[in-house]
């Protein structure tokens, strides 16, 4: 008899309990990806302050932007936006997309005036000059100008969640200074097993990997038709307007290929991203995600994965040509663990039906202070648990984010962080650590080993591609594989392989990716690197201390 089909899926992880909002994953995202003419505006990855109206403005208001699927009077997936008679009679038309208003209108500063301007009585000053048209501008809006609760008391209520929940718990959500509450969110392309964008592409130049579920735009095919910008719900694919073409996050394939994060994992300051990959059955997404009731879709969701620990799951997976390092790191993943196993991550909005694959550990470490404020041990297990239901983090926010409204996974999963942190309190103060032995207090020190101590190689567990495939993934071969970056790819003007300004086209090879890895994740001070003098803060990579760099031990005070 035919086992069922199984295939795999690159998946991430954050713990926002560990999000600073610090943005270096954005602003390593945008010098990696899109530091070019005609993505100026564009953030593969961007960090949220929550609540917000996010970025662009009020994309999760799916009654203007239309994106998702929602199910028709038939029961059948539908998309949000219309199906194919309505792409075609809108297909020179498609106004149901932000405009550069609701991104914003990239600029820079006239620099020159401040060190050419002659010597006077005035004060000169760099003003703002848009990077679209090169005209003086007036700056009223940017990619995280939420940032930090800004403009809060003024553009609060235009958070769509907060719309939404002031409906049902308006009691809730309040923006007086002293009892609102804010987290961080970061957000990049949820490369869905049902992507929107896919199913909107008049051009078939959107598509998702079979190999390993990457979604990603063949710049050859794309003719800028635009839909795919209106079918993501999460407004991930972004339009060159230099190229006329679409372009998304492509989840760092590259580095992906050679067993290598993203460069936003790689460079996350509070080491809260996981990779991994996770097995799933093909034949039961259209299932899941025409699941009648928006809350039961998480659910449905995890329906769908595999467990890789079940040998006749393994079974299907190699009759399926899964290889063999792909099993095991599916069995080793840590987003595995965190999704199905310990199931304290959840997904942005399922009542997208898109079945996103970039999941979220919700927020704790409010409930603590606030405990302690209030003069109670915040480490407590009994006062964490109470305070579960009165966090300054709403549980029903939380809820219309990860689980639409349902508070009960919500409250699961944060009552398993409240268990992991009073046990853990109670071992390393030597007091009664409740079910310490016992296969839950197991279960709470492994769940704590992978969010708290991870290392980097529990962190990303990757399989590289095939040692047959080394040539094809060289970079020296991009023109092919990833033309954005090099000029004669399809519209590009680049001049290096990360973009305008980045030098010379010179070809890397898998071997250096791997070199590189093996660098980033060394206990051992690096050497200067050949041919470029001493080390300085440009090319060192955090390792020892190199000579020059810093001063002489017996000269610092």
């Amino acid at each position: 008899m035919a086992g069922r089909r199984v295939m795999a899926q690159i998946a991430m992880v954050m713990n926002l309990d560990k999000c600073i909002g610090c943005h270096t994953c954005s602003v390593t995202c945008k010098q990696a990806w899109t530091n070019r003419g005609g993505v100026e505006y564009v953030w593969f990855n961007n960090v949220e302050t929550r609540p917000g109206q996010g970025y662009p403005r009020r994309y999760e208001d799916q009654e203007t932007w239309r994106g998702g699927w929602e199910l028709n009077r038939r029961g059948r997936l539908k998309l949000k936006a219309g199906g194919r008679f309505k792409k075609l009679a809108t297909i020179f038309s498609n106004p149901k997309m932000p405009g550069i208003k609701d991104y914003y209108e990239p600029w820079t500063y006239d620099y020159k005036n401040l060190t050419d301007a002659p010597l006077g009585d005035d004060i000169p000053v760099a003003r703002p000059h848009s990077l679209l048209s090169g005209k003086p501008m007036k700056i009223e809006w940017s990619a995280n100008w939420d940032d930090d609760l800004g403009g809060m008391p003024e553009h609060g209520d235009q958070d769509p969640v907060v719309a939404k929940l002031r409906e049902t718990a308006s009691e809730k959500v309040k923006f007086a200074f002293e009892q609102t509450f804010m987290f961080y969110l970061p957000r990049i392309c949820e490369h869905c097993l049902n992507p929107s964008c896919v199913a909107s592409c008049p051009s078939g130049a959107m598509y998702k990997r079979s190999e390993d579920g990457i979604v990603l735009v063949d710049q050859d095919r794309c003719r800028g038709w635009r839909m795919c910008v209106s079918g993501c719900p999460y407004k991930k694919v972004y339009f060159n307007h230099k190229t006329g073409k679409a372009e998304k996050c492509t989840l760092c394939y590259p580095r992906l290929e050679v067993g290598m994060p993203t460069v936003c994992s790689e460079t996350c300051v509070g080491r809260l991203r996981y990779l991994g990959v996770m097995l799933y059955d093909p034949d039961k997404v259209l299932e899941a995600a025409s699941t009648p009731d928006d809350q039961d879709l998480y659910e449905a969701q995890l329906g769908v994965f595999l467990d890789p620990e079940d040998p006749q799951v393994r079974r299907d997976a190699e009759r399926s040509g899964i290889p063999h390092d792909w099993i095991e790191a599916a069995r080793r993943s840590p987003v595995h663990a965190l999704i199905s196993k310990y199931r304290v991550a959840l997904p942005l909005h399922p009542e997208y039906r898109t079945m996103p694959m970039v999941w979220y550990v919700p927020p704790l470490s409010p409930v603590v202070d606030a405990l302690t404020e209030s003069g109670h041990d915040g480490e407590d297990a009994d006062n964490l648990f109470g305070a579960i239901d009165t966090l300054r983090i709403p549980l029903e926010y939380l809820a219309e984010l990860f689980t639409a409204g349902d508070t009960g996974p919500v409250r699961a999963a944060l009552e398993k962080l409240a268990a992991m942190r009073a046990h853990m309190r109670n071992v390393n103060l030597g007091g009664p650590a409740a079910g310490s032995g016992d296969p839950e207090g197991l279960e709470i020190e492994e769940m704590y080993r992978l969010l708290a101590l991870a290392k980097y190689e529990d962190r990303y567990v990757i399989p590289t591609a095939a040692v047959g495939d080394a040539r094809r993934l060289e970079e020296s071969a991009l023109p092919d594989a990833c033309s954005l970056d090099f000029d004669g790819g399809p519209g590009m003007g680049g001049n290096g392989p990360l973009g305008e300004g980045s030098g010379d086209e010179t070809p890397v090879a898998v071997e250096n990716f791997h070199a590189l890895r093996e660098r980033q994740s060394a206990d051992e001070p690096a050497a200067s690197p050949p041919g470029k003098g001493r080390v300085n803060l440009l090319n060192w990579d955090g390792n020892g201390r190199p000579d020059g760099l810093f001063p002489e031990r017996g000269d610092e005070r």
